[in-house]
């Protein structure tokens, strides 16, 4: 089968590796399609992703696969089924790692709930809840926004981001978008957004009422000339040092803020004394399964649009990758979907 592989920092290839073989708890599924993620994609290409990495690795983790054979003990997962964050595991004989293995003709899912029942330990099925079945009528082109949705929505809810709130986000790309989506969708009171002048239109669309270019001359003054009283909470959707330290001046006293984005992860420095008053710094991170019926149910009643991020209708071919890579460097859409199997 054929797989997207980062061969070494800066080569993307596309070639052919070993099948999966299926375990006792094991999904075989045909590969359908996947999202490109800018932040995590990209850094791994570049080799700058911030955790250890061994090369080769086979990219890719917003995909979508359909079951078409399991393993002996599988119990919630059936042929046919839909489902999320599938992934070409890593292949040792071969030397090949595996970063989630989202890009291939095929992957494996795994029956994490029927592992949980016949009492494995935790360590061996807490990573697999990201498999989750979707309803047999989604599209499983659009349905690859649904890693992204999950994340943010996760993440934007943990935080306490609610009816009433105010909302400056950083990062108008794919993460930054569904933050500001999500926080709408929630009923905050105002939503703004620092991102490119590319970005704009669609960010009104989904919700900002405020959006401000990162080249914008005295960009904080104008922010915080709208919002006065200051945001109750900021999110850095990018995470590029002093990217939340010059914006701290805008929290509100008692506000919360966060860096989700991971482009200098370990090397971001805030400046507390830059804040109007005491705040708080969330890092309580995300999970994907605790908002995964609230983001299929958000999809069926037409509250999340893939069509804002991706085009669905015109994914990318395997087999051209990088091409829709090169053209995510040049900011030609905010995401790419790419057909992963004829």
């Amino acid at each position: 089968m054929k797989a997207a592989i980062v061969e070494k920092p800066g080569v993307l290839s596309v070639r052919e590796i070993a099948m999966p073989e299926v375990g006792d708890y094991d999904a075989l599924c045909e590969m359908l399609y996947g999202a490109t993620c800018t932040g995590t994609d990209q850094h791994l290409i570049a080799g700058r992703f911030p955790w250890p990495v061994h090369y080769p690795t086979i990219l890719g983790h917003e995909s979508i696969g359909r079951v078409v054979t399991v393993g002996q003990r599988v119990r919630h997962l059936h042929v046919g089924d839909l489902v999320t964050r599938v992934g070409a595991p890593a292949v040792p004989a071969d030397g090949l790692d595996a970063n989630w293995g989202g890009y291939a003709e095929y992957g494996i899912a795994k029956d994490h709930r029927a592992m949980r029942e016949d009492g494995l330990p935790r360590r061996d099925w807490d990573a697999f809840r990201i498999n989750q079945v979707l309803p047999h009528d989604f599209d499983a082109a659009k349905a690859t926004m649904i890693i992204t949705w999950r994340e943010t929505l996760s993440y934007l809810t943990r935080m306490g981001v609610g009816p009433g709130s105010t909302l400056l986000v950083i990062g108008s790309g794919g993460n930054g978008l569904a933050f500001a989506a999500h926080a709408h969708n929630r009923g905050a009171a105002h939503v703004a957004m620092i991102g490119s002048d590319l970005r704009e239109p669609v960010a009104h669309a989904l919700g900002v009422q405020a959006y401000y270019d990162y080249h914008q001359t005295r960009l904080v003054d104008a922010a915080g000339k709208q919002m006065s009283e200051g945001y109750d909470f900021i999110i850095d959707a990018v995470g590029k040092t002093g990217q939340l330290d010059f914006a701290l001046s805008l929290v509100k006293p008692g506000g919360v803020v966060g860096i989700y984005g991971i482009d200098d992860y370990g090397r971001c420095i805030i400046n507390p004394a830059r804040a109007r008053g005491t705040f708080t710094f969330y890092n309580g991170g995300y999970d994907e399964e605790e908002t995964h019926a609230q983001v299929v149910a958000e999809i069926q009643q037409g509250r999340l649009r893939a069509e804002y991020w991706l085009d669905p209708a015109r994914p990318y071919l395997l087999d051209n990758i990088g091409q829709a890579f090169d053209d995510l460097r040049e900011r030609k859409m905010v995401k790419a979907v790419v057909k992963l199997h004829d």
